[in-house]
């Protein structure tokens, strides 16, 4: 069996990836620019989004893994004799899948007879989320490291993410949107519904109210999925918004006429940094069986 790893970008907590026999490799945060700390590790997501709520001049700093922190993760298991498979957020998003990929040569020729799949989700969040539980399940099921890899690329290809915000304020803080943008945004309470293309994030709609921008998203997800719904499972995602992401939640199974059986996830600061507090998201994607004989 071989040994999974992701980067925090997989919205994993703690207790599910020792759970599942993931390891996870954190981003970097920084509130001065001078002090990092690891996420989830050193400072819990909770803690780092309700800082940037406290201080509205906030703007803290994210920061990927480097090479050696993914040398440190795959070593051990390398010694043990195990393969790996190492999932990573889309590489248009971060240069973390440079960093898996630079340590998988720094470690080639000191392991030769062992094998680091890297692969590129192109996704974050909760798409990364939903991919890794899938190949968790194949792990799980005895599908070896190759079986696995060429499954999930199928897997990553169906899998859709969209997020929308409170407010507009961390992407005009992030250089993402021009302040008259943003302040033409806030005085409309326009908020924008956004998704990653090919790894890229792209607006999709927007809309005013958080009201109706919650039900186009419902809507949208249930009119996508609702004719293959055996065959595709969701994630609801929130940051400090517990409340409206389990009442999106509950509108969209019941939209469905279906479980969300993934639970209720906290999004982290790889996206959460240029989103801020309050933002949502749905992820879905085809489960790994649809692929297999």
């Amino acid at each position: 069996m071989f040994q999974l790893v992701s980067d925090g970008g997989c919205e994993f907590t703690n207790e599910e990836a020792q759970l599942h026999k993931v390891d996870v490799v954190p981003f970097y945060v920084s509130f001065d620019e001078k002090t990092y700390l690891k996420e989830s590790i050193d400072i819990a997501k909770d803690e780092y989004f309700r800082r940037m709520q406290e201080d509205k001049e906030l703007f803290p700093k994210t920061s990927q893994p480097n090479p050696q922190d993914y040398v440190d993760a795959y070593r051990p298991h390398l010694e043990a004799g195990k393969d790996i498979l190492s999932l990573t957020i889309s590489s248009k998003l971060s240069g973390t899948h440079n960093s898996a990929t630079l340590a998988a040569e720094m470690l080639k020729e000191e392991f030769p007879d062992r094998a680091i799949v890297v692969i590129d989700t192109l996704n974050s969040a909760l798409g990364q989320n939903l991919i890794l539980r899938e190949v968790v399940k194949m792990r799980d099921a005895g599908y070896s490291l190759q079986e696995t890899a060429e499954v999930t690329a199928k897997v990553l290809r169906t899998t859709k993410i969209y997020f929308t915000l409170d407010t507009l304020e961390y992407l005009k803080k992030g250089g993402r949107v021009g302040p008259t943008t943003a302040l033409v945004g806030g005085i409309l309470g326009l908020r924008p519904v956004l998704h990653l293309v090919d790894g890229e994030v792209e607006q999709l709609e927007s809309v005013r109210g958080r009201k109706k921008v919650m039900q186009l998203m419902e809507e949208g997800i249930a009119k996508a999925v609702k004719d293959d719904k055996e065959n595709i499972n969701l994630c609801v995602g929130h940051i400090l918004s517990e409340e409206d992401g389990l009442s999106l939640k509950a509108s969209l199974e019941k939209s469905i006429g279906t479980e969300i059986t993934t639970p209720l996830t906290e999004v982290g600061a790889t996206i959460g940094t240029h989103t801020g507090p309050g933002a949502l998201a749905v992820a879905y994607c085809m489960k790994y069986e649809t692929f297999v004989s």
